[in-house]
């Protein structure tokens, strides 16, 4: 299926599946999809929503490995192949992210068959080497290796005209930038994110651009970011799960698409949750 529904030339479903994907409604949009689960395109589409949902709130893993298993079965060439890897190492990645188990070679070693099968040239490059980069950050703890991965992702969602993959590049590129003092380069990568994801009314991402600018902010600017973000936060009924912490503020309500497990599974040695320093670790 082509487009994100973020263009005036999409189809109505994908804006349809664009408008519930923004507001944090990966099990409605996905279930758009379901009647098209035997088509690449759209099996692979519809996984990616519930890996992305299980990045915002920490829930909904079974269902995602389903839709996962889906796509890679009915995956015909290399390219559908590689997206369906892709998907494979970010649900790995993000499992081990925020302490639910730890398969970080899982994810690396789908992210490294994602390389191997999608053509120099495909639109899916810029999109796996942002993933690259996110597995060097913050499973890896290399900076250089993960600026290197989200420069190529930058450049490649510039090349083929992907506004939402650059609101990413820009914001792990300013949270690099921060780690290292740059002040100046951070707050105009994050405001870059914030506009981008404004004009998207990319509403799920919006908090954490607003929270991530807050850091670079002078007051009273600062507080006025965080109290807009934490208005978002509790609109969306309280996702991403991860920007409580760093909020400062108390637990919500969530509606069905964001409400966290009644236990988790863990493994001894997992790694933890993002902290409040770091950028969401998503797309």
């Amino acid at each position: 299926m082509s487009g994100s529904g973020t263009t005036a030339g999409d189809d109505p479903l994908q804006t349809a599946v664009w408008r519930l994907r923004s507001r944090g409604c990966w099990t409605d949009a996905a279930a758009l999809l379901a009647h098209r689960a035997t088509e690449p395109a759209a099996a692979l589409e519809r996984a990616g929503l519930l890996v992305e949902r299980c990045l915002f709130t920490g829930d909904g893993w079974a269902a995602a490995e389903d839709a996962l298993r889906t796509a890679e079965a009915v995956a015909r060439d290399d390219e559908e192949r590689g997206g369906a890897a892709g998907e494979r190492g970010r649900l790995a990645y993000a499992a081990t992210l925020l302490g639910v188990r730890d398969r970080a070679d899982e994810a690396r070693a789908a992210l490294g068959r994602a390389a191997a099968l999608l053509a120099p040239g495909s639109p899916g490059r810029p999109l796996l080497d942002f993933r690259r980069g996110l597995v060097a950050e913050h499973i890896a703890d290399s900076p250089p290796a993960a600026r290197a991965a989200y420069r190529r992702a930058h450049d490649g969602a510039i090349a083929h005209d992907d506004p939402l993959l650059l609101s990413f590049t820009w914001r792990h590129q300013a949270g690099l930038a921060l780690r290292e003092g740059e002040l100046a380069e951070a707050r105009h990568g994050f405001s870059e994110s914030l506009r981008i994801r404004v004009e998207l009314g990319y509403l799920i991402g919006t908090a954490p651009a607003l929270a991530a600018l807050a850091d670079c902010e002078p007051e009273p600017e600062a507080s006025r970011l965080r109290a807009e973000a934490g208005r978002l936060f509790r609109l969306l009924g309280g996702v991403p799960v991860w920007l409580t912490s760093q909020l400062a503020l108390p637990a919500q309500p969530t509606h069905p698409d964001t409400r966290p497990s009644q236990s988790r599974p863990t493994t001894p040695g997992a790694a933890p949750g993002p902290s409040p320093a770091e950028p969401e670790p998503a797309a």
